[in-house]
């Protein structure tokens, strides 16, 4: 739980730095702390521990546990959130005055992602949610000058808390049919015979989590929010949403289902399986119609939810089996290849004032390393081979169809090849799109071209040297 501490008295000390009024100065230690988080955090491996052997009251003893599960998955977010942090030198160039509390809202949002990841207690996963998800609506409206980040911070709110309402409202259901929040007890209640007579309640209450959580990761049909949210926020933040809220989201997801909820399975098998289905086909599909290249990554974000709803499908065993492991996979691969994608977007739009398929044009002419850094991107969330996309849903696809749903991984099979469609559409605008006249060059420091040639570089490692990450869990 050592992160979760030395996040929040950074966060909290990192406001304090803000009257310095040293931008630099924030983004370096910023890099420097994270990065020594994420190190602090790989020392947990093959340490099982809990809240108990820090705390002594019996109240919050065992709220939050710390194994490889949890190692693995919040090494996910740490590291997105560090290689996402020099794509924020935009801001610091400029003079941001507010980056002091937007630095300190994502070290507390990502105190929210670790505990949703490490909860054993549904209570801790609600504080963990809210955490997560409050930092994410100041921050969806931090450009507090344009209209469209107005527009989605006040969609993302509304939408969020009535989410919100509807989890918690599951959540009371289901303390009321098994009498514990705790997740191992409420596996034990909900198999235990004599709870029969409160089924009806169970089920409702299972059905509403589905509900609530489903929203968060974007799964259809609670996706309505993600394109507009996306495309008005600062694409900066859409980039830290998109990767970072989905990766806890289905960590805490998968751990829900296997752990507490393997009794209730015909409830919310059935659930799921339709909810991936219907994911995968509007987040395809509706991708397929857009002209912005951040809208269309919003739908493919939609349509990535719809992958990883696959493996909960598959998930039946224990968080280190088949279904963990692809999820785990799969959220690296699909977090290194958008934050990649998100940066050149990013760097794009800040400079071209564009964030249509045009104002990639001609990319590979005047930024050759910004054209081949996206292209590897989209090659990767299309799920190309030599791609650590390509193995991601391999390991997904090999896990559901190892229970028997064949339907189901040749439905995701055929929207993958509609992925490719839509992925393929920037990348001919970079190559085979001449600029509009007096284009000039993206300027791109040098920090930025390493953080991309490091993601690059991965992307191709998971793709070509996959045993490197998929056997940890």
């Amino acid at each position: 739980m050592l992160p979760i501490v030395l996040l929040s008295i950074y966060g909290i000390l990192n406001l304090f730095l803000g009257f310095l009024r040293s931008n630099r100065l924030l983004l370096t230690l910023m890099l420097v702390v994270l990065a020594l988080i994420f190190g602090v955090n790989l020392l947990d491996w093959n340490h099982a521990g809990s809240l108990s052997g820090m705390l002594a009251s019996p109240y919050v003893a065992d709220m939050l546990t710390v194994d490889n599960y949890s190692v693995a998955f919040s090494g996910i977010v740490l590291l997105t959130a560090l290689v996402l942090l020099p794509f924020s030198r935009s801001y610091v160039r400029l003079g941001e005055p507010n980056l002091a509390e937007y630095y300190s809202l994502l070290l507390f949002s990502l105190v929210g992602a670790i505990m949703m990841i490490g909860y054993n207690h549904l209570l801790m996963l609600f504080v963990g949610i809210e955490v997560l998800s409050i930092s994410m609506y100041v921050l969806a409206g931090s450009d507090k000058r344009n209209v469209r980040s107005n527009e989605a911070a006040l969609k993302y709110f509304l939408q969020g808390s009535f989410a919100t309402g509807i989890l918690l409202f599951g959540l009371a259901l289901l303390y009321g049919a098994t009498g514990t929040f705790r997740l191992a007890e409420m596996a034990q209640a909900i198999a235990s015979p004599t709870n029969a007579s409160l089924q009806p309640m169970l089920y409702i209450g299972v059905l509403l989590m589905l509900i609530g959580i489903g929203f968060k990761v974007s799964a259809a049909p609670f996706h309505f929010w993600t394109p507009d949210v996306y495309e008005g926020a600062p694409t900066f933040f859409t980039a830290f949403m998109s990767t970072v809220v989905k990766t806890a989201g289905f960590a805490a997801f998968l751990k829900l289902l296997v752990v507490a909820l393997p009794a209730a399975s015909p409830v919310w098998l059935p659930t799921i399986v339709a909810m991936c289905v219907l994911t995968l086909l509007l987040g395809n599909v509706s991708a397929t119609f857009q002209t912005s290249a951040k809208r269309m990554l919003a739908y493919s974000s939609v349509s990535h939810a719809g992958y990883l709803l696959l493996g909960l499908v598959a998930g039946r065993g224990q968080l280190s089996g088949p279904a963990a492991q692809g999820i785990f996979f799969y959220s690296l691969a699909y977090s290194v290849a958008t934050v990649a994608a998100f940066g050149v977007l990013k760097l794009v739009a800040d400079q071209r004032q564009r964030e249509d398929y045009a104002g990639l044009a001609g990319l590979a002419r005047t930024n050759p390393l910004l054209a081949f850094a996206f292209t590897v991107a989209m090659l990767s969330l299309a799920g190309i081979p030599l791609t650590g996309g390509f193995f991601g849903k391999f390991f997904l696809f090999t896990a559901v169809a190892s229970q028997g749903y064949i339907g189901l991984v040749v439905f995701a099979v055929v929207m993958s090849m509609v992925g490719i469609y839509y992925y393929l559409r920037p990348v001919i605008a970079m190559y085979f799109s001449p600029a509009e006249p007096g284009t000039a060059p993206i300027e791109v420091d040098s920090f930025q071209s390493v953080t991309l040639v490091v993601l690059v570089l991965l992307t191709l490692a998971l793709g070509i040297l996959p045993g490197l990450v998929s056997g940890l869990l």
